[in-house]
C-alpha cells in the first residue's frame, strides 16, 4: 500500500498520477478464515482493522452483499458526540469520539473530521432539567461539555430564532470537541487499512445461510460459495435479525427507516451541529454548503433506503420557526436508512447462543458517531471473549432486567 502524503502526491504528478493502485484489493474468497466480518460498513470494516491491529489477527474476510459502504455508514447525518447519561454509553461513544481525532493520521487517510461543536437545544423546562443533569454526569464521567445559556446559544448559531412562540431555546447541552466526518472516507480508510494488513474485503457476495456444527458455527454459504471460519462477527444493522434467524437464534431488535435530507449548497451560515430533539430535528452545513437536516424513524417497521413527503413536512414544519432561513431553500436530495433498534435504544456487543458467533447491531439512530469505538470494542470481545467497553451491552441484559435506557435518560433516541 503506497503511504498517501503532499510528497507522494507531488512525486507521482510527475507521471501524471497513473501510479496510483487500487485503495484495496478485490479478490475472491478463499475457503477458510480465521474470522469472517458479515457487513463491509464503518462498524464491520472498524472491526477487522482492529482485530490486524490491536491483536494481529488478519486472516479475515469481510462480506458484503452489496458495495462497501453501501448501507448505513454511507446514509446518515455524520453526527460524532458522546454527551451520553448512561455510563456505559458515554464510555464507549467517548472512545469513538476521541479515535475519531486521531483517526486521519492512523489510517494515512482523510476522514476529514471537523470537531466543530454539537450542540443540544433545550426548548422545554424538562429539556433543561435534562441536559443540566447531563452536564453533571459527563463531568463525573471525563466527558467535556458545559450547560449553555440562551445568548451563548446565539453566539454559537447566528441563524438561530431563540424567541419563537412554541418552541423558545431556553439553553443548550455543548459539547465543543463533538462534530462531524465524511461517512464514505471513514468506511474508505478502514478498507483501504484492512486490505493493506492482507485482510479480504469481498464485495456482491450476500449470504445466505449459516452452517453450524454441534452447536458450534463453522461457516457461512455465500453467493460465492461456501466459506469456513473459526469466529463469525455479524455486523449488518437493520438486517441482523435476519442474518440471526440464519444462525438460529432471535434478537430483540426492530427494523425501521430513518429519513435525512441536504438543501441546495448555500454560503457559510453555520459552523457547528444543531440537535432540537423537542421536535426532532438536527441540522450542520457540509462542506459544500448543503443543509444537512435529519429527522425521525418511520412508525412502522419496514426495510426501504428511501424518504417520504410527510417526514420532510413534520421535520422542516417545526425546524423552520428555530431557523427561518430554512424555509426558503430548496431540497437537494433525501434518503433512508434501515435502523435496527433495540428496546433500550443501547446497542447490542455480545456473544449468542451460537458459539464463535458474535453480534453488534442495535445502535439506531446513532451508530455513526459510534464506528471507531464499536469496532475497538467488538474486535476485543471477538478476540478475548470479553472486553470493559462491550460487556455491559450484552444480550443477557434483557433477560437479567439491566437496562441501558437511553430514550429516557438523553431524550432522544440517538
Amino acid at each position: 500500500m503506497k503511504r498517501y502524503s503532499a510528497f507522494a502526491v507531488a512525486r507521482e504528478a510527475l507521471s501524471y498520477h497513473t501510479g496510483w493502485g487500487r485503495a484495496w484489493r478485490a479478490p475472491e474468497p478463499k475457503s477458510r478464515y480465521d474470522v469472517v466480518i458479515v457487513g463491509a460498513g464503518g462498524h464491520g470494516l472498524a472491526t477487522a482493522y482492529y482485530l490486524g491491529k490491536n491483536f494481529g489477527i488478519t486472516n479475515v474476510a469481510v462480506l458484503e452483499k452489496g458495495w462497501l459502504g453501501g448501507g448505513n455508514t454511507g446514509r446518515n447525518t455524520t453526527i460524532i458526540r458522546s454527551n451520553y447519561l448512561q455510563d456505559s454509553s458515554a464510555a464507549i461513544f467517548e472512545k469513538a469520539r476521541a479515535l475519531y481525532e486521531g483517526l486521519s493520521q492512523d489510517l494515512n487517510y482523510n476522514v476529514m473530521f471537523s470537531p466543530r461543536g454539537c450542540l443540544m437545544l433545550a426548548q422545554t423546562q424538562s429539556e433543561v432539567r435534562g441536559y443540566q443533569r447531563t452536564a453533571h454526569a459527563n463531568a463525573l464521567q471525563g466527558v467535556q461539555t458545559e450547560w449553555v445559556g440562551p445568548q451563548r446559544v446565539k453566539e454559537l448559531v447566528p441563524i438561530i430564532n431563540i424567541d419563537g412562540p412554541r418552541y423558545p431555546v431556553l439553553g443548550g447541552l455543548w459539547q465543543a470537541r463533538g462534530g462531524t466526518a465524511r461517512h464514505d472516507a471513514v468506511a474508505w480508510g478502514y478498507a483501504r487499512a484492512c486490505s493493506a494488513m492482507g485482510m479480504d474485503i469481498i464485495q456482491q457476495c450476500e449470504v445466505t445461510g449459516v452452517r453450524r456444527e454441534g452447536g458450534k458455527v463453522v461457516g457461512v454459504d455465500t453467493s460465492k460459495g461456501a466459506i469456513d471460519c473459526g469466529k463469525l462477527g455479524m455486523v449488518v444493522a437493520g438486517h441482523s435479525g435476519a442474518l440471526a434467524e440464519m444462525a438460529g437464534f432471535r434478537l430483540p431488535i426492530e427494523s425501521v427507516a430513518l429519513q435525512a435530507l441536504v438543501s441546495e449548497p448555500i454560503k457559510p451560515c453555520m459552523d457547528v451541529v444543531v440537535m432540537a430533539n423537542t421536535v426532532h430535528g438536527y441540522m450542520s452545513q457540509s462542506d459544500k454548503g448543503e443543509m444537512v437536516i435529519g429527522g425521525g424513524t418511520d412508525s412502522f417497521n419496514n426495510y426501504t433506503q428511501r424518504g417520504s413527503f410527510h417526514h420532510i413536512e413534520h421535520t422542516l414544519a417545526a425546524l423552520i420557526e428555530t431557523f427561518p432561513m430554512v424555509s426558503r431553500l430548496k431540497m437537494l436530495r433525501q434518503w433512508g436508512g434501515i435502523v435496527d433498534m433495540t428496546g433500550d435504544r443501547s446497542p447490542i456487543l455480545s456473544k449468542t447462543p451460537v458459539e464463535g458467533i458474535f453480534i453488534n447491531c442495535g445502535w439506531g439512530t446513532g451508530g455513526f458517531k459510534a464506528i471507531p469505538g464499536s469496532g475497538w470494542a467488538f474486535a476485543e470481545l471477538m478476540a478475548k471473549g470479553h472486553a470493559p467497553l462491550a460487556d455491559d451491552f450484552s444480550l443477557d441484559r434483557f433477560t437479567e432486567g439491566r437496562f441501558i435506557d437511553e430514550s429516557v435518560a438523553a431524550g432522544v433516541a440517538h
